[in-house]
């Protein structure tokens, strides 16, 4: 029987479709997957039988990749599952940006005793004005899946949206409306765009990328939106371009003790994928990867490890092989099986920076001496046999 743990609370929607070979548990130490939301990690203990962890969502801040990936345990993240959801509420931000929303709403409960409120509103409504998105250049950075749907509602909406992301992947592109400007140098956004909003990944080159030197190059009364990581904004910076007027407004859906204080924020209380249908949608994309890579050793949507997929093994065997990424290691991994008589009716061998990943189908079952063998070859992380 294989075991799932939930650190977090997941969507039964997810666990309902573990198969019947498969069962919860309560017991870290017993599990050979893990299904995570926004626990932290980091200070855990792995244990040594531990296979994969799904994180049901696209952030993996809160797991050690690194660390997992030098154990041979795969990281899965959910990327796409909860794209409407964020979607729905960046426009929900572009709307509290541009008109006072929020002041309105305040001003209402404030004087929600007086009994000629409707009159009283006429003349009070002229301090909560604002203007329209229709016609305003939108600036996205970062075409992932995110990134894309944003783009393409808020073309649809009038808005002159242009589009920056050096790393989009193919299927992205083809998503992405044709009335998009692609856009080569995020430099064009930051100097041409009312709004931008920002939907990277946090790695060591985006930390703090919007900053002093960024936020000079942009126009008068900016609106920035940052639905991705409150990290990728030096905070210290943006309270003064909020205090002198340079943005107009900085909505964030990430409360910390600087944003809750800047003078012109809208914080959010990371509401971006709390909906019913993104829970759900997470964790049952989340379930069937890490199902998928313990039965069959795909590895889907990864952030550790390279794809490969060799769908369902219909040979007599199936080994998995996580290795670092060195010079010889096919050699060595065909040549062990050769000389335990074992011969290799299917092949993949996919790599990721420093880390690689071999699936083989054999034509028979390897001998226990074999696997020890592969275990013992230097740069070998974990070997497995799948089937």
């Amino acid at each position: 029987m294989k075991k799932i743990y939930c650190l977090n609370a997941v969507s039964g929607c997810g666990t309902a479709l573990l198969t019947e070979d498969y069962a919860l548990t309560d017991y870290i130490n017993e599990a050979d997957g893990v299904l995570v939301r926004s626990a932290s990690m980091h200070e855990l203990e792995f244990p040594e039988g531990l296979l994969a962890i799904a994180r049901a969502g696209a952030g993996v801040n809160n797991i050690p990749l690194d660390e997992c990936a030098s154990k041979g345990i795969v990281v899965f993240n959910t990327p796409g599952a909860n794209a409407n959801g964020v979607k729905e509420l960046v426009i929900a931000g572009l709307m509290l940006a541009s008109r006072d929303i929020e002041g309105g709403i305040c001003w209402c409960k404030d004087n929600k005793d007086d009994e000629n409120i409707a009159k009283s509103a006429e003349k009070a409504k002229k301090a909560f004005g604002g203007c329209e998105i229709r016609g305003k250049k939108l600036g996205v950075i970062g075409l992932g899946a995110i990134g894309t749907e944003v783009a393409n509602a808020c073309s649809s909406l009038g808005m002159d949206v242009y589009g920056y992301d050096p790393f989009i992947s193919v299927n992205a592109a083809w998503k992405l409306s044709r009335n998009i400007k692609h856009i080569t140098s995020a430099d064009t956004i930051y100097q041409e765009c009312d709004y931008i909003t920002l939907h990277i990944p946090l790695v060591d080159s985006t930390k703090g990328m919007v900053n002093q030197s960024v936020l000079d190059q942009m126009k008068d009364g900016v609106v920035i939106l940052n639905f991705a990581r409150d990290v990728l904004v030096n905070e210290d910076d943006m309270a003064k371009a909020l205090q002198s007027g340079k943005v107009k407004k900085y909505v964030t859906d990430f409360p910390n003790p600087k944003s809750v204080h800047m003078e012109g924020s809208i914080v959010i209380p990371h509401l971006g994928a709390s909906t019913e249908e993104s829970e759900d949608n997470c964790a049952k994309m989340a379930v069937e990867e890490i199902m998928d890579y313990i039965d069959n050793g795909n590895i889907r949507n990864s952030v550790n490890f390279p794809y490969c997929d060799m769908g369902i093994c219909k040979a007599a065997s199936r080994i998995a092989v996580l290795h670092l990424n060195i010079p010889n290691m096919i050699g060595q991994i065909s040549g062990t099986l050769a000389a335990g008589d074992v011969n290799i009716s299917d092949m993949t061998n996919k790599s990721r920076e420093k880390y690689a990943y071999t699936l083989l189908d054999l034509e028979s079952v390897p001998d226990e001496e074999s696997i020890q063998k592969l275990k013992a070859i230097k740069g070998v992380l974990r070997v497995r046999i799948v089937k």
